[in-house]
């Protein structure tokens, strides 16, 4: 399957999304977090702005109006990328990894 670019504004953070993947899982698999909750197209929790380019959805009809569909509007946990892609998500950002939890060892079970 083809993969698209995907430039995501304002931050500038760039990552390749494959066209059987969603917007939002090819993010997180190249370490962007974009905001997102039910990953199914209803809570609209990760609705942001299309710049440019194009998508396509494998639901029948996301949780977007039609006029917001006019205006560029997309849902990236099930649109895929037919497409070079730029959005407009401000709240975008690196994923840091989680800091390293050391413990002492104790013996002790609990």
């Amino acid at each position: 399957m083809p993969a698209f670019p995907v430039l995501v504004q304002p931050a500038g953070l760039r990552f390749e999304a494959d066209a059987g993947t969603s917007v939002l899982l090819a993010a997180q698999a190249a370490g962007i977090k974009l905001p997102s909750s039910c990953r199914n197209g209803t809570c609209r929790a990760c609705m942001c702005l299309m710049l440019e380019g194009s998508v396509a959805y494998r639901i029948e009809w996301p949780g977007l109006s039609r006029d917001e569909k006019e205006e560029g509007w997309i849902l990236p946990c099930v649109a895929h990328a037919t497409s070079p892609l730029e959005i407009q998500a401000p709240l975008a950002a690196p994923i840091e990894a989680a800091p390293a939890v050391s413990r002492l060892l104790t013996g002790a079970r609990r």
